[in-house]
């Protein structure tokens, strides 16, 4: 009986050892399986946010993201200064515009402290830098050079696009929900009227071809010609069809301004020299921000909900040539004539905010 109970345990010990190794080498294959699963996962994934694959039927190539400072909170407006070779882009929820150097790709300085920077303009020829703050009702005027506040401007409510007329010296203004044109002094940078325009203001340009300054009114459906010279408004152009427009950039070479209707996710190209609409279409929804590259002749919309839509805009010949979802809050862009490279701050990808840049072969 002893020998058999002996041999029981014996038995039993067998089995334990066997099992156990069983369940160790099922626990190690299980373990090598999420590694596996794991790997394949991040591959998948990135690919799912490779910036290149969305970015191919828009002509653009990824060339780098560049972080940026701030947190993850919205971007507005950019401008280029193709002097100094800086990019500067409105870093509207925190409070800053961060100073890209073009040629080193490279953060070089942030202008802190101005109170929800919108609208951007760089006058070379005077070597200043404008800032709409929008939570301010101001403007910020920035020596080029040195980056510093000389001068903050008054304005109406909520500040937000900015053009100068190189005749007059004189910048406009438009204050969306003020319904104004603020114009002052570029030398004096003293206030010498608001225009009243009727309507909310989207962007406001200079024409150098007529030599007017043109506002979007997109509670009106209009585009408004101000002589900068009498600061009188001279014409109104209904945009029907085009509902809330807000954006707008005007081709010297064309003399065509191309519109977006933020409203409806429309655009209408008007021929300012014989006063008509010469073609319209639709956009991604939102559209907001639009950059144009004179060498190739190629435009640039972008969208709030993360489409950007490219257009060849020639005389007589406005076609759209790819348009597709990028990335998601890609509702600003602007284009470097001098290389082609066409750059997007997105506000957050994997947790941080990018300078996305990307390449247009002309």
């Amino acid at each position: 009986m002893k020998d058999l109970t002996s041999t029981f345990h014996f038995l039993e010990l067998i089995y334990s050892v066997v099992k156990n190794a069983l369940l160790t080498r099922l626990f190690v294959a299980l373990c090598l399986l999420m590694i596996v699963l794991s790997l394949v996962g991040i591959t998948i994934a990135g690919r799912q946010k490779s910036p290149g694959r969305n970015a191919e039927k828009l002509g653009l190539k990824f060339v780098a993201d560049i972080p940026l400072p701030g947190g993850t909170s919205r971007f507005d407006y950019q401008a280029i200064d193709e002097v100094h070779r800086r990019l500067y882009i409105s870093h509207m929820g925190a409070n800053l515009v961060t100073v890209f150097d073009l040629d080193s790709r490279t953060v070089i300085a942030n202008l802190h402290d101005i109170p929800r920077p919108t609208g951007i303009l760089v006058i070379p020829e005077l070597n200043r830098v404008y800032v709409s703050a929008a939570a301010k009702n101001e403007v910020y005027v920035f020596d080029a050079n040195t980056l510093k506040v000389i001068d903050r401007v008054p304005t109406g409510h909520f500040p937000d696009g900015i053009a100068f007329d190189p005749e007059s010296k004189r910048v406009f203004v438009s204050n969306e929900f003020g319904r104004t044109v603020t114009v002052f002094d570029a030398s004096t940078n003293r206030v010498i009227t608001n225009i009243g325009m009727g309507g909310e203001v989207g962007n406001t340009h200079y024409d150098p071809v007529s030599k007017l300054i043109y506002s979007a009114v997109q509670t009106r459906g209009e585009l408004v010609a101000i002589d900068p010279q009498t600061l009188k408004i001279i014409a109104r152009y209904s945009l029907p069809g085009c509902k809330g427009p807000h954006g707008f950039y005007i081709d010297a070479e064309t003399h065509y301004a191309f519109v977006t209707g933020e409203d409806n996710a429309t655009y209408i190209v008007f021929d300012l020299s014989s006063k008509k609409i010469i073609s319209r279409g639709n956009l991604g929804s939102d559209p907001d921000v639009i950059a144009f590259d004179k060498q190739t002749h190629r435009l640039y919309v972008a969208s709030e909900s993360g489409v950007v839509s490219v257009f060849d805009l020639e005389m007589r010949a406005v076609k759209k040539i790819g348009e597709g979802f990028f990335a998601k809050n890609a509702h600003t862009v602007s284009v470097d004539e001098r290389t082609h490279f066409v750059f997007f701050p997105l506000q957050n990808v994997d947790g941080r905010p990018v300078l996305r840049v990307m390449f247009s072969a002309p």
